[in-house]
């Protein structure tokens, strides 16, 4: 299976779109630009799911649900939020269809025309600022902290599974609150459950900060990111949180009568991660085997796969394989026995290192003799013999040793590829060629944000939170600047 991949290190775009459909991941639908999550690929987003779903109730966060269709005008409330979008929104005209005159087929009932437009949800601020000022009266209302898990549509031309494509499913958390400080705090508390999740969970090492002006989200005073860096040098920018200020309240009349009787305007904050995770995923840890999937958001950690010759043998080895599924469960473990007689072992080894399962367990009869198994990590490959006696603790022991690696490789594979640079012609060179992160000096203007991005297609991904005030000359303008920003070409 993995011979039908393409090489990563000849053609990472195509190695990449290989892996998405050969590992049955996802594959393109009938619909153009959208795709059909499979259910291994929405295994994993069930798993990332179900960990950020705890982690935001854990911070007091409830779910809720509103609807796919946002009228036209709610959009017109908000001048900055329908700029940033109109471009991409999918617009809902007529509400039937009627049998064609020749007989064939269906076409739009020119009589069914609504009196107002719909669109179809491209992010849900507006439809929720108008339900949250039936919610909010009093200051006893606040904060106000929901979710909602949704499905989104924006029009992409250029799509690529799980990266982008215009129908994608995410979360979106809105928040309404007294007080500047308490929005901003959840704004960046938000932020940091983020980056805990994508680290500790997905081994995926991020750098958090500040976005630019022409970088926010439209409707935001300010955008925080946490950017990643991917095998081929390219950023992608894994999740968001927005501080809106009072620009949606203000734009749907959402007031509250605080404790000193005054009436005031909330203040809001927004924030999502998106399937594009899995993209991350796939980019930040696979290789041409396969995809490598941390054991913590693994749909499978454990397969046992046995080797037998006659029935004999397969009866006792899936005795011990059916012992050894039990003590791994046990620990909290998803154990699958493969024990399907229409393929071969070699065959279902190179299945589930194409499909990423951390380890690996092969019983033959020699090991029934000596009361062992192989057992084989997938993060790097090695095969150890291991006494089934307290098989339990030593996968449980190699389970975390594979996340903490995967993390420890991602992130030496950044530290590397990561340059300060101060020289225009370097910069350049690097950008074309090997690619990275690339913290370099910025004027702060506009105008050389853009100018850097035309010649090299480089953006600023963000202003980290971490670089401390280092005066120099911007890379490309040679004015003054008062600190690194952090330079790359994204996704």
């Amino acid at each position: 299976m993995a011979k039908e991949l393409t090489n990563k290190d000849e053609n990472y775009s195509q190695w990449y779109n290989d892996l998405v459909v050969k590992a049955d991941l996802a594959e393109n639908s009938a619909v153009r630009g959208c795709m059909v999550i499979k259910p291994y690929g929405y295994s994993i987003w069930e798993k990332i799911q179900a960990l950020l779903d705890k982690a935001f109730k854990e911070t007091g966060h409830v779910n809720a649900y509103f609807p796919l269709f946002i009228p036209k005008s709610f959009f017109s409330k908000e001048a900055n939020h329908v700029e940033g979008f109109a471009k991409e929104c999918a617009v809902v005209t007529h509400y039937r269809l009627k049998n064609a005159d020749n007989g064939k087929g269906v076409v739009v009932d020119e009589d069914a025309k609504l009196e107002e437009e719909l669109i179809i949800r491209p992010t849900s601020e507006t439809i929720i600022w108008n339900s949250y000022k039936n919610w909010i009266q009093s200051y006893r209302d606040l904060p106000l902290l929901i979710n909602q898990w949704a499905n989104i549509v924006r029009w992409e031309m250029r799509t690529r599974l799980f990266l982008r494509t215009a129908e994608f499913l995410w979360q979106e958390g809105h928040t309404a609150h007294a007080t500047k400080q308490e929005a901003q705090e959840e704004a960046l508390r938000i932020l940091d459950l983020y980056v805990d999740f994508i680290e500790k969970c997905m081994a995926i090492p991020v750098i958090k900060g500040d976005k630019t002006e022409t970088e926010r989200f439209a409707g935001a005073e300010n955008t925080y990111t946490f950017e990643a860096l991917m095998q081929d040098g390219k950023a992608l920018q894994t999740g968001t949180s927005h501080f809106l200020g009072q620009n949606f309240a203000k734009a749907f009349d959402v007031k509250f009568t605080s404790k000193e009787g005054k009436e005031e305007f909330v203040w809001a904050t927004s924030w999502g991660v998106t399937t594009r995770l899995i993209g991350a995923l796939i980019m930040a840890h696979s290789d041409n085997n396969g995809l490598i999937i941390p054991p913590k958001i693994a749909p499978i950690h454990v397969v046992i796969v046995p080797i037998y010759k006659n029935n004999d043998q397969f009866n006792k080895i899936s005795k011990l394989a059916s012992e050894i599924k039990t003590k791994l469960e046990s620990k909290g473990m998803s154990v699958k026995y493969d024990d399907r007689d229409t393929h071969k072992p070699g065959w279902k080894f190179a299945e589930y290192e194409l499909k990423g399962v951390p380890v690996r367990l092969a019983i033959g009869p020699r090991d029934i003799e000596n009361n062992t198994v192989e057992v084989a990590r997938r993060d790097n490959l090695e095969k150890n013999t291991v006494p089934v006696n307290g098989i339990e603790d030593y996968i449980t022991d190699l389970l975390e040793k594979i996340q903490q690696n995967m993390y420890d490789k991602a992130l030496a594979f950044r530290t590397k590829n990561t340059f300060k640079v101060d020289d225009w012609n370097e910069f350049k060179r690097i950008m074309s060629t090997t690619g990275g992160f690339v913290l370099a000096h910025w004027d702060g203007t506009n105008e050389t944000e853009l100018k850097i991005k035309e010649e090299t297609k480089a953006t600023i991904r963000c202003i980290p939170f971490d670089s401390s005030s280092e005066k120099g000359k911007c890379i490309y303008s040679g004015k003054p600047s008062k600190q690194r920003v952090l330079f790359a070409i994204a996704y």
